[in-house]
């Protein structure tokens, strides 16, 4: 195939070498590849100017067709698979909507209280740590109790309040804020609180993904749910 495509160049008044160099030196946003036009435009052409006493041997007409074809089809199953791929990734309105009225676990500093009282949450480390706090506060950013999850690996930890302060007494309902301390033998261990929250609405823009409203936290982007209850 490459020795007809330089023959088909060459009866053009194209030298093969120079057009390779013309192309490399082309800017990186140009095409190097053909497409099926180019090779009709090129099949047009090789027929156009064939020598009328040794025309195109019909074996190579043939293979050339074959070949516009498969560069066709190939086209064609990347474009759809494409097509697949966005739709599989993608959360469609239907799916977004069915978050309202539900409680996701995603990153956040403020929770409220469950109704038969306390909050649950989480806590994602980057690395291991030997020993992780969970300080919560009240409305007036005094602190009520504090949770000592111990050493933890990487990862996502549990936590479950029983919405007691540290002598015993009712917290209430909240809302709290949720701080995090982890350490690995001193050393601070990055880390992040996850809260579970209710989502009270949910945001379907003309262009880009679903966005949920979660009280407390604001507009969370569907990709930030880590768990749903």
């Amino acid at each position: 195939m490459a020795s007809t495509f330089d023959s088909t160049l060459t009866s053009l008044g194209i030298n093969a070498s120079s057009t390779a160099a013309a192309n490399a030196a082309k800017t990186s946003s140009t095409s190097s590849s053909l497409g099926a036009s180019d090779f009709l435009k090129l099949m047009t052409a090789q027929l156009n100017n064939q020598d009328p006493f040794s025309p195109t041997d019909n074996t190579q007409m043939v293979a050339q067709l074959a070949q516009i074809s498969s560069t066709s089809g190939i086209a064609e199953m990347g474009t759809t698979l494409k097509a697949i791929q966005d739709k599989l990734g993608a959360t469609s309105a239907s799916d977004a909507l069915a978050y309202v009225g539900r409680t996701v676990l995603t990153e956040g500093s403020t929770a409220y209280g469950r109704s038969a009282g306390g909050l649950a949450g989480a806590v994602e480390l980057d690395k291991d740590a030997t020993d992780v706090t969970v300080s919560i506060r009240d409305a007036n950013g005094q602190t009520v109790n504090t949770l000592s999850l111990g050493a933890q690996k990487a990862g996502t930890a549990s936590y479950d309040w029983n919405g007691k302060t540290s002598s015993g007494e009712d917290a209430g309902a909240g809302p709290f804020t949720v701080s995090i301390d982890a350490a690995n033998g001193g050393e601070a261990v990055s880390s992040r609180s996850l809260v579970w929250a209710p989502v009270a609405a949910v945001s379907v823009p003309a262009s880009g993904a679903p966005v949920l409203t979660v009280p407390g936290i604001g507009q969370v982007a569907v990709s930030a749910v880590r768990q749903v209850g």
